[in-house]
């Protein structure tokens, strides 16, 4: 569930205006509502938690939290107003602050036992500014400086008050106050030159500069696609650079890299991908990231953590290791000059090992717990992650399985035992769960440790008890209006000192209210809407104020009984003296908020097909587009001219095209391979053998070179019983004998079918209701997850008309399946359609030409 929190200047500074008349403030309020819109069109942004947050003292700031629902945010943000200070540095320690607050209470860092990424909770925070200097009651501040001091309870158990799933971004508004009359340039935008752009960067965010108004919708589009759930993670290089390869993908001992140039793939800070789980929505993994130190019985505390880990790798060429049934995690890197330089070298059967320093007991660098490798494809990296120290463990684990048959000897346990002791305590519980999955023996005891301290165990659950009460105080000042400053006070003499019960124009009004007096129509004026008429009052018509039953008139009874009962029993769904016609009058402020109506709908069921992509939210607006053409962040272009040089047959040559290419789902390496190792169907434009429909009627009467030849011409039985020829558009009756000719010759053949002795030629319009019906099931059958493709081609072969026809309905296919990223499936209809262009017939290479008649 992504959290997207919300950072507005609410500054004095804030009031100024663009060119346009309105403020920035009013510029900000609607760029946070464009932003929703952009992402309401996601499928995945039902359960999105919105936060709002100023830049007043704490805890005022918090205008919407965890608790407030999507309407109570709305009407915050319309309420917002400019005035105050430019205290940015406590508003992003505030806003953190209340990010973190339940972390420790769901025990999601899991502090001193490893780093999950599966266990997140991803958070965009965006800001919006107008990049002025920073002020505070004491003076101008240069430079941006995050207090310290937190109320939150164990937040000196990490360094930086983000956490490593947590990334802000930051729109710094630099619109001019005179039109400009320069023409816009178009492109990318910019990094912005203010204090925060630095802090936006050690989160794994980035800021923008935005100048125009056009700029700042292309900086929304770009954000909406920044909500990924994935963690930070800082990877380092250790030891030398590799060997340079070359062209061929060999390594080129003569060719020497300058070993004293910092190289910026040496060290990236970026995001890898968690991605949740298609049945259960939210992620699984099995093995955590290493502690940065070795977890002792003696500490009596923990010592702090960074945000983000430090995660080295060596560039020593590795074969990747796996076993069967063993457990491992996958997660693709952001691209970025590191996952450049791995896909440049074109290898995609060797991996890189990485580390954490100082997570072994003896040894600074540590011992491997995974590696970096490239896809086969070459369009991504991964990040595998193993069982700590797992060069070692897995061969062990294949020996248990293939030499000693789960039954290990007394050397196999002591090599074992050698293993454990090399393992961080916290692996021992996962480690357990993995054998237990494999169907190994009992090999770790019962009796775990997770190597904490009882001190430090002790601190932890008091540090939680404390966060609770923190959260629920903090959680009822939400919403709250900071105290008013106490100034002049001004006596009001308007009134003379008299009560309103005595004030001669209230007492006026209240006896028009209750109906002893009627509004005098002099007092209307009627020249002020020209072309209107004001409906004059029924002297007759009273509203029905009964303070006394038996002030109600017998005629009116019934109808006010009702009422009353309705009221009283509060059978209806509207308040007490709502009618129902106003159910349906909504205010203006609130026609947008279909957020709301989102969450009331019940949970979509899970798709049948999950390779399928998932339509756009078109709410309002069936015509909509998704305008993702506009790309403007430097990383996407990045991407573009540099990583994803592959390019898929049938994908449009645009910079979103590789977007779309980094986001999708990424078939494993095993299959890859399989295509690899040259793996494919047959080479004609069928399958050799016939179809399963005319399988069941042929029987034994048929040999096998005569059932080659048949199902050249018959291609199945039709659900109204007749059986379709191609060759010479007849549709024949159930048959019982069948006579093939070949080469002039004539062979009667006996069949289980019965004769009929009609036949009706297709004219052009049932061939083309035919070839419309074969076209609507390519589409479903090219949607299909799998690579079973014997439907795709049997349908093909199915086509009336001419070879030309033929060779329309292959290239729909192939467009169909660049759609859907069917490579494989693509492989095959491009040599069919080289036939084709050749002037083979599809079926067979050495095609005989027959016919045969039924």
């Amino acid at each position: 569930m992504p959290i997207l929190l919300f950072l507005i200047d609410t500054s004095a500074s804030m009031n100024q205006r663009t060119d346009l008349g309105t403020s920035y403030l009013d510029i900000a309020k609607g760029a946070v509502e464009l932003f929703l819109k952009l992402r309401s069109r996601d499928p995945a942004s039902r359960g999105d938690r919105y936060m709002l947050v100023t830049y007043d003292e704490p805890p005022y700031c918090i205008k919407a939290g965890w608790k407030e629902n999507h309407a109570t945010f709305m009407s915050e943000l319309k309420n917002l107003q400019a005035s105050g200070l430019t205290t940015l540095g406590q508003a992003l320690r505030s806003s953190f602050d209340l990010l973190n607050l339940n972390r420790l209470i769901s025990g999601i860092d899991n502090y001193g036992q490893g780093r999950n990424p599966f266990f997140l909770e991803p958070s965009i925070l965006i800001t919006i500014t107008d990049g002025n200097k920073l002020t505070s009651t004491a003076s101008v501040q240069e430079e941006l400086h995050l207090p310290l001091n937190s109320p939150l309870p164990g937040s000196e158990l990490t360094k930086e008050p983000f956490r490593w799933d947590q990334r802000l971004f930051a729109l710094v508004l630099r619109l001019p106050g005179v039109a400009s009359t320069e023409p816009e340039q178009l492109g990318s935008v910019p990094t912005d030159e203010s204090a925060i752009t630095q802090m936006c960067e050690v989160t794994g965010g980035r800021s923008y500069c935005v100048r125009t108004q056009r700029m700042l919708n292309q900086c929304l589009e770009s954000l909406v696609q920044k909500v990924q759930s994935g963690v930070v993670i800082n990877f380092e290089k250790t030891g030398p650079d590799p060997l340079p390869v070359g062209e061929d993908g060999l390594t080129d001992s003569c060719r020497t890299s300058n070993l004293f140039v910092v190289q910026p793939w040496h060290s990236c800070h970026k995001l890898i991908y968690v991605r949740p789980n298609s049945k259960t929505g939210v992620p699984v993994g099995h093995w955590p990231i290493p502690e940065s130190f070795w977890p002792e019985q003696n500490l009596s505390s923990l010592p702090p953590r960074t945000s983000h880990p430090v995660v080295r790798f060596s560039c020593v060429d590795c074969e990747p290791m796996v076993i069967d049934k063993l457990p491992f995690d996958k997660y693709e890197l952001e691209p970025s000059p590191l996952t450049q330089y791995i896909l440049e070298r074109k290898s995609p059967h060797t991996c890189w090992q990485v580390f954490v320093t100082s997570s072994a007991k003896y040894n600074e660098l540590g011992y491997p717990f995974g590696y970096l490798k490239a896809s086969t494809t070459l369009t991504c990296v991964n990040l595998f992650v193993m069982p700590y120290n797992y060069p070692v463990l897995l061969p062990l684990l294949d020996d248990l399985f293939k030499v000693h048959k789960l039954k290990p000897n007394l050397k196999w346990r002591q090599a074992f035992d050698s293993y454990l002791k090399t393992l961080p305590p916290y692996y021992l519980i996962p480690l357990k769960k993995a054998l237990r999955m494999m169907g190994a023996p009992n090999l770790i005891s019962d009796n775990l440790d997770c190597g904490l301290s009882y001190s430090v165990i002790s601190y932890l659950k008091k540090l939680s008890q404390q966060t609770k009460l923190e959260s629920e105080r903090i959680l009822a000042s939400v919403g709250k209006k900071p105290p008013q400053e106490i100034g002049i006070k001004v006596k009001n003499h308007s009134g003379s000192g008299l009560p309103l019960a005595h004030n001669r124009n209230f007492r006026k009004l209240l006896k028009e209210i209750i109906g002893e007096s009627t509004p005098r129509l002099t007092e209307l004026n009627t020249k002020e809407f020209a072309g209107f008429q004001i409906g004059l009052l029924n002297k007759d018509l009273k509203p029905q104020t009964y303070r006394n039953a038996y002030d109600i008139p017998r005629r009116g009874l019934l109808d006010q009984l009702t009422r009353m009962r309705s009221n009283l029993l509060k059978t209806r769904k509207f308040i007490v003296g709502q009618d129902e016609d106003s159910l349906h009058s909504v205010p203006v402020a609130q026609m947008g908020n279909y957020q709301e109506y989102l969450k009331m709908l019940a949970s979509p069921l899970r798709e049948i097909d999950p390779d399928q992509p998932k339509r756009l939210h078109t709410f309002g607006n069936p015509f909509k587009q998704d305008k993702k053409g506009m790309m403007i962040d430097e990383a996407d272009e990045f991407v573009v001219g540099t990583q994803n040089k592959v390019k898929r047959p049938g994908e449009p040559n645009s910079p979103m095209s590789s977007k779309r290419r980094r986001n999708a789902t990424v078939i494993h390496d095993t299959h890859e391979e399989k295509m690899e190792n040259g793996q494919s169907p047959a080479d004609g434009f069928l399958l050799k053998s016939p179809p399963a429909e005319f399988m069941n009627m042929a029987g034994d009467g048929l040999i096998s070179s005569q059932l080659d030849s048949l199902s050249d011409d018959f291609t199945g039985l039709r659900k109204d019983g007749l059986i379709l020829k191609p060759g010479n558009n007849i549709l024949v009756g159930e048959a019982k004998t069948c006579s093939l000719s070949v080469d002039d010759r004539t062979i009667t053949v006996a069949s289980a079918l019965e004769m009929v002795p009609n036949s009706m030629q297709i004219t052009p319009a049932m061939a083309q209701g035919i070839n419309a019906d074969i076209k609507h099931q390519l589409m479903k059958e090219v949607r299909k997850f799998g690579r079973k493709y014997e439907r795709i081609f049997i349908l093909l072969e199915e086509v009336q008309g001419p070879l030309e026809m033929k060779k329309q309905f292959v290239e729909f296919t192939i467009k169909e399946a660049a759609r859907f990223k069917r490579r494989v499936l693509i492989q095959y209809l491009e040599k069919i359609l080289e036939k084709i262009n050749s002037h083979h017939l599809p079926n067979n290479v050495n095609h005989i030409n027959s016919r045969s008649s039924c």
